[in-house]
């Protein structure tokens, strides 16, 4: 076995030679599988470590179970407990509803762990087939697959008691792994069961609401809140202190509000969680918001731009200086905007520094400043900073007052390109709320080269997506967005009939309608005429500018989203 595995990694080239032979001489002194050891030391990553020892064992890898499904028999005769613990599931394919014919296929992470898989086969009376498959991919299948069985909540407080709040305060990892919640307090399982069911759902927020009776938590998936489990009133204190515990809060203040900060590990990646507390009649109120580190900027084509407007934005985030706003409510995917266009013009020759709050990914080549308000680092004073910096490229993110407007101003008139974000209701309002920060029309007129509004608008999922025939209400609807039946491919709307990979809301994911009003010279005329925001719109629309309601409708005629997603994000344009 040694001998296969040094040939292996030197074909592969994945590790220099004493590295192997340090990892094989630690596993034979301290009796750790070869496995467990490269894992621990970082030497390789799980899913290399996979590939290798499948190599060497003769088993098969899978790197994803996404398409799998978990037979129903081994749901209703092995305990969930003994799954999450071993790391070990069936994996079927998707509608395969038989039970075992004598053989299985076992998924499994851990190579050299026979015994499991031997009480696993007695436990089932059939012979396995192991197939390696990394670790957060079999949690991912065991979690769906006994969603259904047993709730997470339930699961959890099977054998807790009023616990001592005095033993949750023991210091924890600076990233406590999620998924390890073998040996785990009860409280502490509950709370990272709680967690890991709101990332495998892509929620961006949880909320933890007390009522007379109960707990309840919230998922917030794709901008909408969703009731999920209910922790008994009992267990309330318990599970707010450990979550303060998480975020380094104190847990005997419980009058005020508090903000926190915590990183979880979710297998190999990290997710930062922001926590809030705040007191309310019930008990204390806790919104965490969860932001993966390791999730991939979107580039600009992925963003939902037609090639008109890409092309379009293309072009003026070329500019040598200037500024763009992008504007929208909290959550209208703004940030996401403004990483993928720093990304795509992001090189060596320029100096690109961000001043950020939060910093929601980190970006190669970029140096990003974290705002800290208590130690005086706000946006004005950092973007003051930024000016001794030689800096190319400028992103703030967000115009709060009048200073961080001026200098942005400044910034741009000095020849610096500046990003930045504002909170308006369309690309229009952006230009008469900087007016009303202060900053001079002739600043705004001559800085400002283009403000694009943006919200989102959530997508028909693709594995229940279906088209009808319109009824009467449809039809009114689809006059409300401008469209006519006749504007429909074949007269047929979309939508999602609803799912389990949708969790039968018929949506999945998220798809960006934007408003881009370029500052042409009849833009800067009404600026310096100090114009109302209605004004520069109808004229801009005019000149051919498109509406968010009007990429909306575009969307809906290609079947990415619904009517109702574009009323509900979107106003009727009154100009």
């Amino acid at each position: 076995m040694k001998e296969q595995i040094r040939r292996i990694l030197a074909a592969k080239k994945l590790l220099s030679p004493e590295r192997v032979e340090e990892v094989l001489a630690e596993s034979e002194k301290t009796g750790e599988t070869p496995d467990r050891v490269f894992l621990s030391k970082g030497y390789l990553t799980e899913i290399d470590m996979l590939r290798t020892f499948g190599e060497a064992l003769g088993l098969p890898v899978r790197e994803t179970l996404s398409s799998a499904s978990v037979p129903p028999d081994f749901v209703n005769r092995i305990p969930v407990q003994f799954a999450r613990s071993c790391n070990l599931v069936a994996v079927g394919d998707h509608g395969d509803r038989d039970s075992f014919n004598g053989t299985m296929t076992i998924a499994t992470c851990a190579p050299f762990e026979t015994n499991a898989m031997d009480d696993l086969a007695s436990m089932l009376g059939v012979e396995p087939e192991p197939v390696l498959v990394p670790r957060i991919e079999i949690t991912n299948l065991i979690n769906k697959a006994y969603k259904q069985k047993a709730d997470v909540v339930d699961e959890a407080l099977d054998n807790l008691d009023e616990e001592d709040l005095d033993s949750l305060s023991a210091e924890i990892d600076s990233a406590e792994d999620i998924l390890d919640v073998a040996n785990k307090a009860p409280i502490i399982k509950l709370v990272n069961m709680l967690l890991f069911d709101a990332l495998k759902m892509r929620a961006s927020d949880v909320h933890l609401h007390p009522y007379e009776d109960r707990m309840q938590v919230r998922n917030r998936i794709d901008g909408i809140l969703y009731d999920m489990q209910a922790v008994p009133k009992r267990f309330q204190e318990a599970v707010v202190s450990r979550i303060k515990i998480m975020g380094k809060m104190d847990i005997a203040e419980r009058r005020l509000p508090q903000d926190g900060r915590a990183t979880i590990k979710l297998g190999e990646g990290e997710v930062d969680v922001r926590i809030s507390t705040v007191p309310t009649s019930q008990g204390e109120r806790i919104v965490m918001r969860l932001l993966d580190m390791t999730a991939r900027v979107l580039r600009l084509e992925e963003l939902g731009f037609d090639d008109h407007d890409l092309n379009m934005l293309r072009r003026f985030i070329r500019y040598t200086h200037g500024i763009i706003l992008v504007t929208g409510p909290t959550g209208s995917g703004k940030t996401t905007t403004l990483y993928a266009v720093l990304q795509e013009i992001n090189s060596a020759e320029k100096n690109c520094i961000t001043i950020e709050d939060p910093i929601e990914y980190h970006l190669d080549g970029i140096s990003q400043i974290q705002v800290n308000n208590k130690k005086g680092l706000t946006f004005a004073t950092g973007l003051r900073s930024l000016m001794r910096q030689d800096p190319d490229i400028m992103m703030v993110g967000e115009i709060r007052d009048e200073e961080t407007g001026k200098i942005a101003t400044q910034a741009a008139l000095t020849g610096h390109l500046v990003f930045s974000t504002l909170h308006t209701n369309d690309a229009a309002g952006a230009v008469a709320r900087m007016l009303n920060f202060g900053v001079e029309p002739y600043l705004v007129a001559s800085s400002v080269v283009v403000v694009i509004a943006q919200r989102l608008l959530r997508r028909i999922c693709p594995e229940c997506r279906e088209t009808y025939e319109p009824d009467a209400g449809d039809v009114k609807e689809l006059g409300e967005i401008g469209l006519k039946v006749s504007d429909l491919p074949e007269g047929r709307l979309s939508r999602g009939r609803g799912c389990a990979n949708c969790f039968q809301t018929g949506y999945v994911d998220r798809v960006a309608i934007y408003e881009i009003l370029p500052v042409d010279e009849a833009v800067k005329e009404q600026v310096m005429d100090r114009a109302s925001a209605a004004t520069i719109k109808k004229a801009s629309i005019q000149r051919g500018c498109r509406t968010l309601r009007m990429d909306g409708a575009r969307k809906v005629v290609q079947g990415i989203s619904t009517v109702e997603e574009v009323l509900r994000v979107t106003q009727l344009d009154m100009f």
